[in-house]
């Protein structure tokens, strides 16, 4: 009896001591709260009225970490602003910060801003985090973070404006109405893409650029705002024209829409491989008409051009017209297609009916997949061309991609040609 009893102190001993070593035991899966939330997760957090900013509604965290993007000194931008800027697995984002002194806080600074207590909403110029005092905002030290505007359509910005708000972009578009020659920068400016779709740039009487001429199109790049319940574009400088040029030709970019699937094999001899489109006839040689959401660039409507991989001859897109008033320009959209390694393509043009062709600007050999993503990078090329001319796209032929070559299936949509100026 005595036996058994203490066998059974025993166990239960042995269990207690068990118990205990497992509540000291500490859980490393759950891991620690990251004190830093991203503007993405930020701004997930507005649900429509204005909102007091805690762990609670930022996932446990308390600090805001971004890049200053805004240019305070050139007088373009909201008074008494900032804006921050942050990935997050691949997500770009954007808010605007109401600041004491903005003058402090300089393009490129990498910033950290403990937003516990402070407000986020909607107000004139967009979504914005204010309450904010110097004491709460750290620079890190020794840190300066180049950052880059994203090239982006005013369709693509319609669809989604939270991703692009308080964000750099580029928007390639034409002045409408046509400015004057000589008309300066201040004030209103609507610009017109060729799909008809329209935003404003806005420039303030005092911006140190306001009295330089403005282009009839460019690249214009800057912080995307919003005005009077409207996206506007704040330019920061004269710089953040890019690409100026001559106005877009009616009835273009050619968006390889209509008609409708019409190539759908890569090498379609029964019809020479030729398609007509709203611009005219073109040459399709080892490209499609793809429809594959997801996985084809398409920028505008259901479809783009795809061409064909590992090709050891070259792969076109070629113009078999010409447009009349020379080019200044040429703009198109590329990436490559769905998980597909990059490729080199250029632009060529001609000017005698495309009996010779010559290369314009650089090859281009950073198509990159869906994986990286899933937006499509615009490619520019200027000249100044005379006179009746035609282009083409040449996919190169590489051959079979291996550990040194790379010749995947390019995706392009989008092809827009300027007029000389």
């Amino acid at each position: 009896m005595k036996l058994k009893y203490f066998k059974h102190i025993f166990i239960v001993l042995f269990v207690i001591s068990l118990t205990s070593c497992f509540k000291k035991d500490t859980n490393y899966a759950l891991g620690t709260v990251n004190e830093e939330a991203s503007i993405y997760v930020l701004r997930k957090a507005f649900k429509g009225s204005p909102v007091t900013l805690s762990a609670d509604n930022l996932a446990g965290a308390h600090i805001v970490a971004g890049v200053v993007i805004s240019r305070s000194g050139n007088k373009n931008f909201p008074q008494g602003y900032i804006a921050l800027e942050s990935v997050w697995r691949n997500q770009v984002r954007g808010i605007l910060i109401a600041v004491p002194d903005a003058a402090k806080y300089q393009f490129g600074d990498s910033l950290r801003i403990d937003v516990s207590g402070a407000k986020m909403e909607q107000k004139e110029y967009g979504l914005e985090v204010n309450n904010i005092s110097d004491n709460r905002i750290e620079k890190v030290p020794g840190v300066s973070i180049a950052k880059v505007h994203r090239p982006v359509s005013i369709g693509t910005i319609e669809k989604d404006p939270d991703a692009y708000e308080s964000t750099l972009i580029s928007v390639t578009a034409d002045v409408s109405p046509d400015p004057v020659t000589g008309e300066p920068f201040k004030g209103t400016k609507a610009i017109l893409d060729g799909e008809g779709k329209t935003i404003e740039v806005y420039t303030e009487d005092g911006a140190v650029f306001a009295d330089e001429k403005i282009a009839p199109s460019a690249s214009f790049q800057g912080v995307l705002l919003q005005r009077d319940h409207k996206l506007s574009l704040r330019m920061q400088s004269y710089d953040d024209m890019m690409y100026p040029s001559g106005k877009l030709y009616q009835g273009w970019p050619e968006t390889f829409e209509d008609p409708y699937q019409t190539k759908t094999s890569y090498n379609m001899t029964a019809i020479n491989n030729l398609v007509t489109m709203p611009t005219g006839i073109w040459y399709m040689l080892q490209c499609i008409q793809g429809n594959t959401a997801g996985r084809d660039r398409i920028v505008s409507g259901k479809q783009a051009v795809r061409f064909q991989q590992n090709l050891s001859s070259s792969a076109l897109l070629q113009m078999n017209f010409d447009v009349p008033d020379g080019a200044s320009k040429v703009t198109v959209w590329y990436g490559s297609y769905y998980t597909d390694r990059s490729c080199t393509f250029r632009l060529e043009y001609s000017t005698d009916q495309g009996v010779t062709w010559h290369k314009t600007g650089n090859d281009i050999s950073d198509a990159h997949s869906t994986a990286v993503s899933l937006t499509a990078k615009q490619a520019v090329f200027l000249m100044d061309i005379q006179g009746p001319v035609r282009f083409r796209i040449n996919k190169l032929g590489l051959g079979t991609s291996d550990n040194t070559i790379s010749n995947g299936r390019l995706g392009l949509d989008d092809f827009a040609i300027y007029k000389a100026y």
